[in-house]
């Protein structure tokens, strides 16, 4: 496991927290281990891991949570994108996802396999089971949407769609938290419905509900 010198800063850290982050050995969404241990893991004080997770957290890359821990919510990260966001800034998010996540649902129902379907199901129930937590929703959500990318087995859709994670997240919780409701079980059935439609191998159904979904969402936006 890589490590850092002792002299090492806060930054150097961060870097090697990023790397571990870029080589996949945590999921989108997962719960990272306590900064005690991390710190043992690379070999830094507490208070340095403690500041490497505070600059990955402004970068986008992870978010701490009171009470909770710190998740995963972006596998990299995206050079100056900046922290408050218009609508319109929004909007463009959203049409970003539905140029990559149409295709990407319809080659998923095309292509996905029997592991590619348990990462979807088990992504659908993870959303399902935090819809009393905005944040935690919205990255549940996003790992499911991921999951539904990576089933279409195209490395860049996948790439693309990593490319954004952080400014996505932050588009959807600020829209989220705009709208003063979210996780309703409507929501929750049209991604069980886009889940099935891939299980199903229903191209055309899949795709069908991805765009009409994220385009439901740009409305939504634009009446605002």
């Amino acid at each position: 496991m890589s490590q850092v010198k002792r002299s090492s800063l806060s930054e150097q850290s961060a870097d090697v927290l990023l790397k571990r982050v870029q080589s996949g050995e945590w999921e989108l969404g997962q719960k990272l281990p306590s900064e005690t241990t991390l710190a043992t893991q690379i070999g830094v004080g507490r208070s340095t891991a403690r500041e490497a997770i505070r600059i990955l957290a402004g970068k986008g890359v992870l978010a701490s949570r009171q009470g909770s821990g710190v998740y995963l919510t972006a596998l990299d990260v995206v050079e100056e994108w900046t922290s408050t966001l218009t609508s319109s800034d929004i909007v463009s998010v959203i049409e970003a996802r539905l140029a990559i996540e149409t295709e990407a649902a319809r080659l998923a129902a095309e292509r996905r396999t029997p592991a590619a379907l348990r990462a979807i199901r088990r992504a659908l129930k993870a959303r399902d089971t935090s819809r009393d937590d905005l944040e935690a929703h919205v990255d549940a959500d996003t790992a499911f949407h991921r999951s539904i990318v990576v089933a279409a087995a195209n490395d860049v859709l996948t790439d693309l769609f990593d490319s954004f994670t952080p400014r996505l997240r932050e588009a959807m919780v600020t829209m989220v938290r705009g709208s003063g409701a979210f996780g309703d079980d409507d929501d929750q059935t049209i991604h069980a419905d886009l889940a099935q439609a891939v299980a199903d191998k229903d191209t055309d159904l899949a795709a069908r509900i991805s765009r009409e979904h994220l385009l439901g969402m740009k409305r939504k936006l634009q009446q605002r």
